[in-house]
Order: C-alpha cells, then structure tokens, then sequence
C-alpha cells in the first residue's frame, strides 16, 4: 500500500500540477508543500481536509487507510 506521501504525489501528477501550484491554491507555502511529499512533515488535520478537497478524494484514501479514492456511502 502506498504511503501517504506517495499518494499526494500521485493526485498531483494525476490533476497536472506543480508542486507551486498546489501549494498557492491551498494558501501554503510551496516548502511546506514538499514536505509533505517528501515524508518531512505530516499535515495537521485542517490541511489534510483541504488536501482531500482539492483532489477530490478521502482522507482514508490519501492517508492509505483504503484504496478506493471515493467514498461509496
């Protein structure tokens, strides 16, 4: 199962964006950004719910908890 880092790299490439572009639409600093993608820092819950919302899937999915990216409630 892929990391949580892993799979934030993943729904980036997947929406064709840079790591600068995802950060300046979270209102994020681009290093802060990468550090989540490079293992360094983890997201507090309130940029994990943003990361989820942008990319449009669940937290179960981007923290590897479940590999479906979509909830089927």
């Amino acid at each position: 199962m892929l990391t949580f880092s892993e799979r934030l790299k993943k729904c980036r490439k997947n929406v064709n964006k840079t790591q600068r572009e995802v950060a300046n639409e979270l209102c994020i600093t681009e290093a802060g950004y990468q550090n989540y993608e490079n293992c360094r820092n983890e997201p507090k819950m309130t940029a994990l719910i943003k990361l989820a919302d942008y990319f449009d899937v669940s937290i179960d999915y981007l923290t590897g908890r479940t590999d479906k990216p979509k909830c089927n409630c």
